[in-house]
């Protein structure tokens, strides 16, 4: 039996011309994937099936994940209904606040509306665009915010429907180097999954909702010492950093780290973050 060797974009694409604002990929960027690169594929994609909660969600998009499409902030955008009104989210481990970009993206519809558009006019493919210097997007106030975490470059993409609607979008911004060809086509190969991942997160928490109100209490999972521990360790902060902080030593900040995670019943402090976001121990 012989294998397919795989195709490349340029192969896969017909070639166009290059509009005033969105950068297809060029024709000679042309990808290869090695045998590790489909292989951390398998895994992210088996990863991608056990994600029902929204801090499945982030320990995958924040963990393994990022071992594939490096990104600063992921902002997901789901279309409900037949409206035109959408749910978005923004995900992210950097010192951002993921909420934020959630709220500047509804903000800034003028940049998410020209995104979809290029999108579509792509033929529903992935688009890279330079956050920073572009004039269309720099006067943004959402590409300032990711401007000053040092993520100047957006990778887009999508799902659609039958009509050809947008059902969902997903925006990763990411540092200068990580923005290639390779990463456009790894994003392209995963939002189908990523998209199946975040919707089971909403049927979960509806489900969750209605057969019991158990948010109120949440918070009595942690004391008030290991939630403002949590609160640092969410914010990228080091034991050492969290003791100074605090004032307290480094081995008392790990033992208040492992404690978090054995009441939270996480293997890690990525679980533990997405996990108290989804139980409102955290917000933002």
């Amino acid at each position: 039996m012989h294998l397919k060797e795989p195709e490349t974009i340029a192969q896969r694409r017909p070639a166009e011309p290059e509009s005033e604002i969105a950068k297809p990929l060029a024709a000679d960027q042309s990808v290869l994937l090695d045998s590790m690169a489909l292989e951390a594929i398998t895994f992210n994609l088996e990863a991608s099936l056990r994600v029902y909660t929204d801090h499945h969600f982030f320990g995958w998009t924040q963990g393994l994940l990022q071992n594939l499409i490096r990104h600063e902030v992921l902002i997901c955008t789901l279309r409900k209904g037949e409206t035109e009104l959408s749910e978005v989210e923004s995900f992210s481990t950097s010192h951002a606040e993921p909420k934020l970009f959630s709220h500047l993206y509804r903000q800034d519809a003028s940049l998410a509306g020209k995104l979809i558009k290029e999108w579509e006019e792509h033929h529903f493919q992935p688009v890279i665009h330079d956050a920073e210097n572009e004039k269309a997007y720099a006067d943004s106030v959402l590409t300032h915010e990711l401007n000053r975490i040092g993520a100047n470059k957006i990778i887009a993409h999508g799902t659609h429907d039958t009509s050809a609607r947008m059902a969902s979008f997903f925006v990763f911004a990411c540092r200068t180097n990580d923005a290639t060809a390779r990463q456009a086509h790894l994003v392209e190969m995963l939002v189908p999954f990523l998209h199946a991942a975040w919707v089971r997160t909403k049927i979960s928490l509806s489900v969750e909702i209605g057969e019991s109100n158990t948010h109120s209490g949440s918070r009595d999972l942690l004391t008030v010492r290991e939630q403002e521990v949590l609160k640092w360790v969410y914010l990228g902060k080091s034991n050492i950093e969290i003791g100074i902080i605090l004032g307290i030593s480094p081995l008392t900040v790990k033992n208040h780290v492992q404690e978090i995670l054995r009441r939270l019943n996480v293997q890690n402090r990525t679980q533990a973050v997405g996990k108290a976001f989804n139980l409102h121990i955290l917000s933002c």
